[in-house]
């Protein structure tokens, strides 16, 4: 498994999603959907993803 960092390519906003597809071997178009999902069926999934970015070291 890759370590949990923001890749400086292939980012849309900030690089969680592919980040964290990259970490666990998961397609990152997968992460994104479910991230658009989660936030708009559960608004703190926002803060989640504000939390990540700020957390996940850049690469």
């Amino acid at each position: 498994m890759d370590p949990l960092v923001r890749p400086r390519n292939g980012r849309v906003i900030a690089g969680v999603c592919r980040a964290v597809a990259n970490r666990f071997g998961w397609s990152t178009t997968l992460v994104r959907v479910l991230a658009v999902l989660a936030v708009l069926f559960a608004g703190l999934s926002l803060w989640a993803y504000v939390l990540l970015w700020i957390v996940i070291p850049n690469e």
